[in-house]
């Protein structure tokens, strides 16, 4: 079950109409990652091209037998394989959360805002002449598919679609009986984006990894299992979204949590510092649950807050795949970061 959150979320961007909340979302991404949109920065993560840049030692279990240098590795006798700059030829996935916790938020963007802020700076740092982008999102109604294409007319559809889908909402509480119909959770996406990604590229999962999230901290959430066998294929990139209304309390007296899959209400009052300990020590807890399933996953994982510098944190996180990349073969490569 998901953790209870508190029924309110800043406007943010949803004062505007979908169009200008698009050229605004669309100059915001351009301008703050504009260093990493030219030049050497060509794709979010490192990862096999076609471009040659060199040699490397070989790496058992994960390089490609097909990328063996034979000419390098006769003459040290050590095996080794073509290094390549980013793939000029990308299809990137998209697998975006829009259930209904994804609707709060308690800073200058809500948590499906932000999931739009990143699904737009995935869009422009894989574009480029050749790549495509596809994407599933996840809603109350169902899973909308949107095929894999390439160019920014196709990415700005996509965006416009986020930003105009109706927002979804808890539904109303009925003691003792369940909802008719089951809208899809994170590992239904993910079952059905490993059916479809059959060339190998890049994977995205933008969510607050919730979905499923077992009481006992061992036990393995039920959309582990997907992700990583999608990171046997593919680079998987998983952007965990939160707000820091879910990570603590403040004390603000009496309040209502609504649990946003079921609809369920509790009253709680913040005033109580016992009660704000206990919740900011389960939330820490949680949050490390998810960190490491997403590590069991050898997916990468980007944390995004709803009152951070999420254009910062993305600079970030690219440079640091990027160092990673280039270190010796000799240091350390791990999947989550």
């Amino acid at each position: 079950m998901r953790r209870a959150t508190a029924a309110h979320a800043d406007p943010g961007l949803a004062e505007l109409a979908p169009d200008q909340r698009l050229r605004r979302l669309e100059l915001t991404v351009t301008r703050r990652l504009n260093g990493l949109l030219h030049g050497q920065y060509r794709g979010l993560l490192p990862g096999p091209g076609s471009e040659p840049a060199g040699s490397r030692e070989y790496r058992p279990g994960e390089d490609e037998v097909r990328r063996m240098d034979w000419a390098v590795t006769a003459r040290t006798a050590v095996p080794h394989v073509r290094q390549v700059d980013a793939d000029r030829e990308l299809t990137t996935w998209l697998l975006v959360d829009g259930s209904a916790s994804m609707e709060f938020g308690t800073a200058e963007l809500d948590k499906r805002e932000l999931a739009v802020a990143a699904v737009a700076a995935v869009g422009f740092l894989t574009a480029g002449v050749g790549n495509r982008l596809g994407a599933q999102v996840l809603r109350a109604d169902g899973v909308r598919r949107f095929p894999a294409r390439s160019g920014r007319t196709h990415l700005l559809a996509l965006l416009r679609a986020l930003l105009a889908a109706p927002r979804a909402t808890a539904p109303t509480e009925r003691p003792g009986r369940a909802p008719t119909v089951r809208p899809p959770d994170l590992a239904d996406g993910l079952d059905a984006l490993h059916r479809i990604a059959n060339r190998r590229g890049l994977v995205v999962v933008v969510s607050d990894f919730l979905d499923g999230l077992p009481d006992e901290p061992s036990q393995a959430a039920p959309w582990e299992r997907t992700m990583r066998r999608l990171a046997v294929r593919h680079q998987v990139l998983a952007i965990e979204v939160t707000d820091p209304r879910e990570l603590e309390l403040p004390d603000v007296g009496l309040i209502t949590l609504v649990d946003p899959e079921t609809g369920r209400h509790r009253e709680v009052s913040t005033s109580d510092r016992g009660l704000r300990e206990r919740y900011a020590e389960a939330a820490a807890a949680q949050r490390e649950q998810v960190h490491q399933a997403l590590r069991r996953s050898g997916a990468t994982h980007l944390p995004l807050r709803t009152d951070g510098d999420w254009s910062a944190d993305i600079v970030r996180h690219v440079h640091a795949q990027r160092r990673l990349a280039a270190a010796p073969s000799g240091q350390p490569r791990g999947g989550a970061a």
